[in-house]
């Protein structure tokens, strides 16, 4: 982050760090009471803002995402198979976690790893994600038994 010689603050940014803002944001919008814009559909000054704001809150060089690098493993069954995973994965009909499933989109969720937590967030599929019985409207993170359900696919975390 450096100051134009205007004063302005001229963010430089990395997708991890954009991220983190993205997911900062929807969790502040999935707790406010009155209607937010998407992420998408907010302004570029105001993506920015939350930007800066999560950065501020992170040390220079400091990994706010990690991209499997240190991140713990997250271990779950879908059907009879088990799988491991360390880094962010997408589940859908060509996720990295593929399902055979007529009501799960091409890529459906995708699990991250965030500040210690493994979470999922729903890529506005047809039919949407849920979560031990609940529909997701934004990230959520995950604990050891939780149900995911993708179409008809149900996930379950055996270990995160």
């Amino acid at each position: 982050m450096t100051r134009t010689p205007s004063g302005i603050i001229d963010c430089v940014t990395s997708p991890d760090l954009e991220r983190l803002a993205r997911v900062a944001y929807e969790a502040h919008r999935g707790a406010q009471t009155e209607s937010l814009p998407s992420w998408e559909d907010t302004t570029t000054q105001e993506q920015q803002a939350w930007i800066v704001a999560v950065s501020a809150v992170t040390n220079p060089g400091e990994a706010t995402l990690t991209e499997g690098v240190n991140a713990p493993s997250i271990v779950v069954k879908a059907g009879d198979q088990t799988y491991t995973f360390h880094k962010d994965f997408t589940v859908g009909r060509q996720g990295t976690l593929p399902v055979s499933d007529d009501r799960a989109s091409t890529n459906h969720a995708l699990f991250q790893f965030a500040h210690t937590y493994w979470y999922v967030k729903d890529l506005d599929s047809t039919n949407g994600t849920w979560l031990n019985g609940r529909r997701i409207y934004n990230d959520q993170r995950l604990r050891k038994g939780d149900k995911i359900r993708v179409g008809r696919t149900v996930i379950t975390v055996l270990l995160t």
